[in-house]
């Protein structure tokens, strides 16, 4: 392939990935707003706007829609990390298992001295005790750690791109 040929395909690919972003970029900013409004913003036609989303829909890159909680407002003002160990082999199985407890935000596999990190909310240190006593029923965690947050200075996942 010459070189102008390459150059020519590598712009291309390129700007479709930087509409991809930009349109990342605008649904960050507002989720709600219409194919319409984005097409507006970044100065492209709807038509690849819908388009485009739905690739990304599709390939796994936007995995959903959801909303940006300010969680003490509804009820739940403690937040907590808990680090977990486990017995090796059934690492995913309390994983999934931790994932699809309702206090729970996210579930992270991680690496050192802990092998699961989950960060949770609860209405107070009650509910937050009884979570931690029901993990640890759970036959393959070995033991917990738990440290509250004091102050949350970030939370979400609306990272500048």
């Amino acid at each position: 392939m010459d070189a102008k040929k390459e150059s020519s395909e590598n712009s291309t690919s390129e700007s479709l990935e930087s509409f991809d972003l930009e349109i990342i970029r605008a649904l960050q900013k507002d989720a709600r707003a219409s194919y319409r409004d984005v097409a507006r913003k970044i100065g492209i036609a709807v038509g690849t706007v819908h388009s485009r989303i739905k690739k990304l829909e599709e390939n796994g890159t936007i995995r959903g829609f959801s909303l940006d909680l300010d969680y003490s407002k509804i009820g739940f003002d403690l937040t907590s990390l808990i680090l977990l160990q486990v017995k090796g082999k059934h690492l995913r199985e309390v994983e999934n298992r931790l994932a699809r407890l309702g206090n729970v935000c996210l579930v992270y596999d991680i690496t050192g001295d802990f092998d699961v990190a989950v960060v949770a909310k609860f209405r107070g240190t009650d509910e937050m005790d009884q979570f931690i006593k029901q993990v640890l029923t759970i036959e393959s965690v070995e033991r917990t750690v738990t440290s509250i947050v004091l102050n949350s200075l970030k939370e979400n996942y609306n990272m500048v791109l």
